[in-house]
């Protein structure tokens, strides 16, 4: 029904999240939202309670019920055990695209790029946001890169899906795969393939690298950029302060059945408490969270309103500049401002107009476009070991007594450089060694009991390994990278 309320989640957060949040709840609710509020507490005093996750089992069950959150920014605690609240919310209730708009509000707000309007889709689950992190020897650690077929086909189709909704003319990709040719060469593929579906949108493809730098001059240029979990945290952020400040920018992250909506920016504690920080990012937030649910006339009055605010000079200190705003205001005022401005358009800045009208969200089977007969074969084993006590020539002369049983020595890297055998006495090398042994018999495969016989002889050398990776072939093709230099 039309006049029903709508059941949300909101949590206020830490640092500035307090004051922001109120003044947001104050526009949403004399905007004329219809909506059923649940509270919960979450972030930097739960962790400080005992609860390392930061959130309770309540407040989860919440989350569940409502299927719509409303978070202002939180606070992790430096050191300890603690992970980020933001990240484990994302991840455990499947929140896979982060929708970031970046738009610039010139002449009223200042900035280089006057006709910026872009939309920044990052993958919300995947990468190096696994956090999956190891001390490995007393000089190396580990953060493991995790890209997965489904994971980049989801956030890729969502991406298309959204320009398509709209109508937005082209999509872009930034990856890395030069480098990291089966991670980041993964996304790009399949980017490639559903790209190819969607013949009536424009895509392209960039080295994260340039493609940012591209991004920091000519931001014009682009539409919609997809990007893994990593380019993505940094260059939202990046495009929403050359749009005019990472004050103003929201954004979503949408699941298949629950959806988060936020400010992209952090508590800012230093702040906190002065009736200073600017609540618009938080406001967007919640305007998106409208659109999702519906309510796109509750939507449409606060954004045209808080347009009308900013057109009319009426900012807060993070975006106020002589010569171009009327009025510095604080938090409070700046909500009032927008208040007082509902029901009016903006006069040069174009009014919005939503449509009701979902994004589709992707299916991805669970075959994740292979089938089942694909033949998976092991070849060999990267053996890694914490060794600090001579040259790469005298672990490989050491190394070279364990082959046998249909396993050999190929080569050792330390830091992925190529050692061993014929490395050069200019690389650096630390006390982290990957020592790669391949299969030396007729059929070329290898099987566990061998494995597990090989680390046997290398226990029996005194040598500390530290873990493996076995090295295999999906029908017939390499899954696994060659050694720099190899």
């Amino acid at each position: 029904m039309k006049n029903e309320k709508s059941a949300i989640t909101v949590a206020y957060g830490d640092g500035i999240g307090p004051e922001i949040m109120s003044a947001t709840l104050d526009i949403l609710e004399e905007s004329g939202a219809k909506l059923d509020i649940e509270m919960i507490e979450i972030g930097e005093k739960v962790y400080l309670s005992g609860n390392t996750a930061g959130i309770s089992t309540e407040s989860w069950d919440s989350l569940r019920r409502t299927k719509v959150f409303l978070k202002a920014p939180i606070t992790t605690p430096q050191g300890g055990g603690y992970k980020s609240l933001n990240v484990t919310v994302r991840k455990t209730l499947g929140l896979f695209a982060n929708v970031r708009p970046c738009v610039s509000y010139a002449p009223f707000v200042d900035t280089k790029h006057p006709k910026m309007d872009l939309v920044i889709i990052r993958e919300n689950e995947e990468d190096l946001y696994a956090g999956i992190e190891h001390r490995q020897t007393s000089q190396v650690y580990q953060c493991l890169k995790i890209i997965t077929r489904p994971g980049c086909e989801k956030i890729i189709r969502y991406g298309f899906e959204y320009a398509r909704q709209h109508n937005r003319k082209k999509v872009t990709c930034f990856t890395k795969d030069n480098i990291m040719k089966m991670t980041d060469g993964l996304f790009h593929k399949v980017f490639d393939e559903v790209a190819a579906q969607y013949s009536d949108i424009e895509n392209e493809h960039w080295i994260v690298d340039i493609g940012s730098a591209k991004l920091s001059d000519t931001p014009d240029d682009f539409d919609v950029i997809i990007l893994p979990n990593l380019y993505g945290d940094i260059l939202s952020d990046v495009a929403a302060q050359i749009a005019g400040s990472i004050g103003l920018a929201g954004s979503a992250n949408i699941g298949e059945n629950i959806a988060m909506f936020e400010a992209i920016h952090g508590s800012a504690p230093k702040i906190a408490g002065q009736n200073i920080a600017n609540p618009s990012g938080l406001l967007h937030g919640a305007i998106m969270m409208l659109v999702h649910l519906n309510q796109t006339e509750a939507a449409e009055r606060i954004h045209n309103a808080w347009l009308k605010t900013i057109e009319d000079g009426i900012h807060t200190n993070d975006v106020f500049k002589e010569g171009v705003s009327k009025k510095e205001v604080g938090t409070r005022a700046f909500a009032e401002a927008v208040m007082n401005r509902l029901g009016q358009k903006p006069e040069t800045l174009k009014p919005v107009k939503y449509s009701a009208k979902s994004v589709n969200l992707p299916k991805i089977s669970k075959t994740n476009g292979h089938s089942h007969g694909e033949k998976k074969e092991m070849v060999g084993v990267d053996v890694f070991l914490d060794w600090k006590y001579g040259s790469p020539n005298e672990l490989g002369n050491l190394l070279e007594k364990v082959n046998g049983d249909g396993v050999k020595l190929q080569m050792i890297t330390n830091r992925g450089v190529k050692v061993y055998p014929n490395g050069l006495p200019e690389t650096f090398c630390t006390d982290h060694w990957r020592c790669r042994f391949i299969a030396e018999n007729d059929n070329k495969i290898v099987r566990h009991p061998q494995i597990i016989n090989l680390l046997g002889r290398v226990n029996e050398l005194g040598l500390d390994f530290i873990k493996i990776e076995t090295l295999c072939e999906f029908d017939g093709e390499k899954g696994y990278s060659l050694g720099q230099g190899q």
